[in-house]
């Protein structure tokens, strides 16, 4: 098995080479990119299939990891413009904190779905690594067996506490992935650089990562009672162990701006969300998630948590910084991936 790793410049020359002599330059470029593109999309789309059918077959529990395993160092294109229009400074890798960036999926995804964001922070110099939460991805945990968020969230805090001494990262958790990176703000405090929450449920101590969604979903006991996707995975009798949304659920929710073959990708790799971990009460305490460093990424062509609910979550537990992607649904790591990624660079800098 092993750890995953997507890169965007694999092969490229091999790619670029297909391109007619008598292109002219301007041509020649675009058919290079536009081929590396389809090559990465395949790639993915290949991989996420095989995930998918070893997923089927697994039982137990075993995390895995989309990341870097590279230490060399890569200088930042010259071409990156933050979102305040200023350009970075190519060695501004040298007063980093850290260069770890810890990317944490939301409900149903796995670490495949950060496969463009891995591909352009390890392009810029960072150090990115994908985390299967369990019972997702390729883990070979039966989401319905998961019924605490401290299960659910065990690879994350396992990685954080295996960590060196002196070392930080800064998580960045997606969606209902807010609940893990706040649940690691309170329990590995002093390995965190900045927590960054993406579109994410950044809930209130007491509060249920459900909640955030309860305006579009509606209450929790509604949910519980009328929901025709949840499982039951203990029998029909028994309280509902998790919910898997079909194709054109997904695609109301998530992918309303997210290319085609992000949504195809996606459709063969989601799982079950197990539902315990969502419903769960959140503790959260001054003296530890409190100290954190938190950041918000807004999404604002969001059909899962409306701008709306991503504002008030914003007012009522204030970050220390919000930044916004327009035009972007649930995923920018799909719709949106060179947005997200100037604007997590932009939040490692700010010291």
């Amino acid at each position: 098995m092993g750890n995953r790793i997507f890169r965007s410049k694999k092969d490229s020359k091999d790619i670029g080479s297909k391109s007619k002599r008598n292109s002219s330059i301007g041509r020649s470029s675009q058919r290079k990119m536009s081929a590396e593109e389809e090559y990465i999309h395949r790639q993915a789309l290949s991989m996420a299939i095989h995930q998918h059918q070893l997923s089927q077959r697994f039982d137990g529990s075993m995390s895995r990891r989309i990341g870097s395993t590279s230490s060399r160092r890569k200088s930042l294109p010259e071409s990156v413009v933050t979102t305040n229009g200023n350009k970075q400074d190519s060695e501004f890798l040298e007063n980093l904190q850290t260069k770890n960036i810890v990317l944490v999926h939301g409900e149903g995804f796995g670490a495949w779905c950060w496969y463009k964001n891995v591909a352009l922070l390890e392009e810029a110099g960072m150090f990115p690594i994908a985390i299967d939460l369990m019972g997702s991805g390729i883990d070979r945990t039966d989401p319905d067996s998961i019924s605490t968020l401290a299960d659910y969230a065990k690879p994350l805090i396992d990685y954080l506490y295996n960590l060196p001494e002196e070392e930080k990262v800064i998580l960045v958790g997606h969606s209902c992935g807010g609940a893990s990176i706040s649940y690691a703000l309170e329990h590995c405090p002093k390995k965190i650089s900045k927590a960054i929450f993406l579109c994410a449920t950044m809930v209130l101590d007491g509060q249920r990562p459900f909640d955030v969604f309860s305006e579009e979903l509606g209450s929790a006991e509604m949910f519980m009672q009328e929901a025709q996707f949840l499982v039951h995975g203990n029998g029909k009798d028994k309280p509902p162990t998790s919910l898997k949304f079909d194709k054109q659920q997904m695609k109301g929710l998530y992918f309303n701006q997210t290319p085609s073959k992000d949504v195809a990708l996606a459709t063969v790799s989601m799982r079950s969300i197990p539902l315990g971990p969502i419903m769960e009460k959140v503790s959260l305490s001054p003296e530890k998630y409190g100290t954190g460093r938190r950041f918000y990424i807004q999404t604002l062509d969001d059909h899962a948590l409306s701008p709306d609910v991503q504002e008030k979550l914003v007012r009522e537990n204030p970050p220390q910084g919000v930044f916004k992607i327009k035009g972007s649904d649930h995923c920018p790591f799909f719709s949106k991936p060179q947005s997200l990624h100037k604007i997590l660079l932009e939040i490692a800098q700010i010291q």
